[in-house]
């Protein structure tokens, strides 16, 4: 494994290009076709440079160079929105760069999977520690056959469903099929993102592993992960799919994980521009809540949505956001709905308990959603609705000491309560 890690000053372009001029040793993928899987825009990190450095020092010399935007189930890029994100045209791309093309990831299409394997029960039931007893089918995306060589190229960050995000994740969900996203999402959900986020060695990182191993049977894969301090590279791991991640993993995790002495009592969570939805920008809850106190509030502040989610907006708005438990209790009657979309509604919603006698639904913080969404549509999917006009993030600043916290480009930056050394 080849890394480059500074901790105090961003890394450097030259420095980036360097120890990837030496990790991804250009002459050995000489005369191959190589597919690089990199995230969408709901990702941080210097996606422009490394689009043009690995152009510049692969594109020459190998059959192919092409993109796979690993979408995982986000709504596809449009092409004025790739442009932006390579930072480059595609007319320009064509004519410096003829023998690269980048395509968003199929997810609703089945023509354009395959499947090279099954995680047979008994398996998923051990790497699950018994949370879990079924067969999980892996299929993804079937381009992959067409190289010769790929690369996973993306950010590391604390993750709800994984743990931490990055390595085989760009496989699974990144340029996954239905099946083992939802199951997947549902594991982590099982788990709950309290108990998940920030820890790296999870039931989800398991199952992702172990999935990876049977694409790792059928083509060679190398990983450039990449660590960040908001905007800017502080790390770049190339290698080993597994440890070159590990190692991203820990570096992402001193990072990106804030330890505080006390929970606090109301956040106000804004969530960076790049969440087009609610979907995308619920990391904002999921990255405070270990650090609300029992009966606080987290408050997502963010004007520019308006969107539960554009892919699966209709049947969250019929489901609504509710605690863990509340599918638990039910589950004949939430059989049909897929398990990525109950993952993601509890994750959103956060621990709690819910009592089927009753039917009162308890939720250990309050979720308030302070956003162009309207207040019907918030109260419909129970959750909390604030008039954005009348919160002043500013008013907030610098109140810590009262149990307030402003997080402001919300939802890569972790929060829990404790010290480093009693991380799981």
């Amino acid at each position: 494994m080849h890394q480059l890690i500074d901790d105090d000053a961003p890394l450097t372009a030259e420095a980036i290009a360097a120890t990837l001029e030496v990790g991804l040793a250009p002459s050995a993928l000489a005369g191959k076709r190589v597919l690089a899987i990199i995230p969408d825009g709901t990702r941080s990190m210097p996606m422009r440079l490394l689009f043009r450095l690995l152009a510049e020092q692969l594109g020459a010399t190998t059959t192919r160079l092409d993109f796979l935007i690993a979408l995982g189930t986000h709504r596809p890029m449009s092409a004025e929105a790739i442009d932006q994100h390579v930072g480059m045209s595609a007319a320009e791309r064509a004519v410096r760069f003829p023998n690269t093309a980048i395509f968003n990831h199929a997810w609703d299409d089945p023509a354009t999977f395959f499947q090279p394997g099954v995680i047979p029960a008994a398996d998923v039931s051990v790497l699950t520690d018994g949370l879990l007893r079924e067969a999980i089918p892996v299929a993804l995306n079937r381009a992959i056959l067409d190289y010769d060589h790929l690369l996973i190229v993306g950010p590391v960050f604390p993750h709800e469903v994984a743990g931490f995000s990055g390595g085989a994740k760009y496989l699974f969900p990144g340029i996954a099929a239905g099946a083992i996203i939802n199951t997947t999402h549902w594991i982590g959900a099982l788990s709950t993102s309290m108990a998940t986020i920030g820890v790296a060695d999870t039931l989800v990182r398991r199952v992702l592993h172990r999935a990876a191993e049977l694409v790792l049977a059928l083509r060679p894969i190398t990983l450039v992960a990449l660590t960040m301090k908001g905007y800017d590279p502080h790390g770049l791991y190339i290698g080993d799919i597994f440890d070159a991640w590990r190692a991203a993993a820990r570096h992402a995790a001193r990072l990106n994980i804030r330890w505080v002495a006390q929970p606090f009592r109301r956040v106000l969570a804004a969530p960076a521009i790049m969440y087009e939805d609610l979907w995308t920008a619920s990391k904002a809850m999921y990255k405070s809540e270990p650090a609300v106190a029992d009966g606080g509030e987290v408050i997502i502040y963010a004007p520019h949505l308006t969107m539960v989610s554009y892919s699966h907006g209709a049947i969250l708005e019929a489901v609504g956001y509710h605690v863990r438990d509340y599918f638990l209790a039910q589950p004949e009657r939430f059989a049909a709905v897929p398990g990525s979309i109950r993952a993601h509604s509890t994750h959103v919603k956060g621990v709690g308990t819910y009592n089927p006698v009753t039917g009162i639904e308890t939720p250990r913080v309050q979720v308030t959603l302070a956003t162009g969404i309207p207040e019907a549509l918030c109260r419909r999917i129970n959750l909390g609705y604030a008039d954005h006009r009348t919160i002043d993030p500013a008013t907030w600043v610098g109140r810590e000491t009262e149990g307030l916290l402003y997080i402001p480009r919300a939802g890569e930056i972790l929060y829990r309560v404790g010290a480093p050394e009693n991380e799981a």
